[in-house]
């Protein structure tokens, strides 16, 4: 019996039943992974009994020696992972990393661009009910009607025309790759700094299977977690220019004691994430969205923009009678597929029903998936859709969704 168990029995089945929901279904929510056991051997480990105010050899409590060597480790690591001139690791997730992005070099009131929520971008990027939309004048940009992708023509007029002190690039749910030479022409066009949320693409862009803004960019900001496949928690990188500023801003400005549990794991992330087999991880993750999104094309499903580049791809309804996104999540759900609605561009729907679903293969490609898995995942969401309205065929498919996971076992 272990501690938990003889403790606290209610929590303790909570997280026995965790185990097996990740275990038994097809997790495919794009911005989910599961870390390795190092990783979580990390989180759970005595450095959460420490208090580190501060910065390494400049901490306000004693005692901080050896957390020191775990924040110098992720710190180094991180830097070298990307490039970047100069790292924080301390922000406790990335909506803390933004807001210290923004507090750096912004005053309230400040015009700033964002890619609007409704066409793949995030709460943090300017959304009215979130602290960086009361805070500052955010303008959002859009993807083209059209293609469903970013027209970064159209994004240069648009920041000669507002002129904001700040271009925030990056998405939650955008399929295709960034140009990040153009986000740069259009901050330079009107004199804004240029930032760069790479939560959902940072393990890619990590393996070189994606672009990277790290050379364009001020600030890079990013979870890691996602397809980086570590702890929950932020990052910002930033030129050095920046860095006195970044690390007043991030502490004392907005947190206080760093988590240096979470920051032991991210620098064991960190260290997963330089070696070939997470490169090698990358590219699969890539090659099988690209399966994926082949195969629900050929079902007949549209695609926002016609496919991925990256990890993810949305499904959208919005030309189809009588079907939300909210209805397909609960259906795939009793299928034992885990997905979650989303908006697509220019979605009549409400946000809580939307007329879409995001689909992402971090997690299944972690398990050992490939393509020709990805293949019968479409098969699996597509007799889950034309079933929606069936419990006990739903009930039938989740058997063998459960069944086909268990060939490919999560944490043995």
């Amino acid at each position: 019996m272990s501690y938990l168990e003889k403790l606290d029995p209610e929590i303790y089945s909570a997280i026995v039943d965790e185990q097996n929901r990740q275990v038994d279904k097809l997790e495919l929510i794009a911005s989910e992974n599961f870390t390795s056991k190092a990783v979580m051997e990390a989180c759970g480990g005595v450095m959460t009994n420490k208090y580190a105010e501060g910065y390494p050899g400049k901490r306000y409590y004693g005692g901080c020696e050896f957390v020191d060597v775990a924040e110098d480790l992720a710190r180094e690591r991180l830097k070298k992972l990307f490039g970047c001139e100069h790292a924080n690791v301390q922000p406790h997730a990335g909506s803390q990393a933004n807001m210290a992005a923004y507090f750096t070099v912004l005053k309230p009131g400040d015009k700033v661009m964002g890619l609007d929520l409704s066409h793949g971008g995030h709460l943090t990027h300017g959304h009215p009910i979130n602290f960086s939309g009361m805070l500052y004048d955010f303008h959002g940009y859009q993807v083209d009607k059209e293609s469903e992708t970013i027209n970064y023509d159209d994004l240069i007029r648009q920041a000669e025309k507002i002129r904001p002190k700040m271009i925030v690039a990056g998405a939650s749910a955008y399929p295709r790759f960034w140009d990040f030479d153009k986000i740069r022409e259009a901050c330079d066009s009107c004199g804004a700094y240029m930032m760069v949320d790479i939560a959902h693409i940072a393990g890619l862009i990590a393996a070189g299977v994606h672009p990277s803004p790290i050379e364009q960019a001020d600030f890079v900001t990013s979870t890691t977690h996602k397809t980086l496949r570590g702890p929950r928690g932020g990052v910002v990188m930033c030129k050095e220019q920046y860095a006195v500023d970044l690390d007043r801003t991030v502490m004392p400005g907005l947190q206080g004691g760093p988590l240096m549990h979470i920051i032991a794991a991210k620098a064991v992330a960190f260290k997963e994430a330089m070696t070939d087999e997470f490169r090698a991880y990358q590219e699969q993750v890539v090659k099988n969205a690209k399966a994926l999104s082949e195969a629900l094309l050929g079902y007949g499903y549209k695609l926002v923009s016609g496919g991925t580049d990256n990890h993810l791809m949305l499904v959208s309804f919005i030309d189809v009678p009588k079907v939300s996104g909210k209805k397909v999540e609960k259906a795939l759900d009793k299928a034992g597929i885990t997905v979650n609605k989303n908006t697509v561009p220019f979605d009549p729907e409400k946000p809580f029903v939307t007329s879409g679903i995001r689909i992402g293969t971090p997690a299944v490609t972690t398990r050992g998936m490939k393509t020709d898995q990805m293949v019968t995942i479409a098969g699996f969401i597509h007799r889950a859709i034309e079933n929606r309205r069936n419990d006990d065929a739903l009930a039938d498919i989740a058997k063998e969704v459960s069944e086909f996971c268990r060939e490919f076992p999560l944490y043995q």
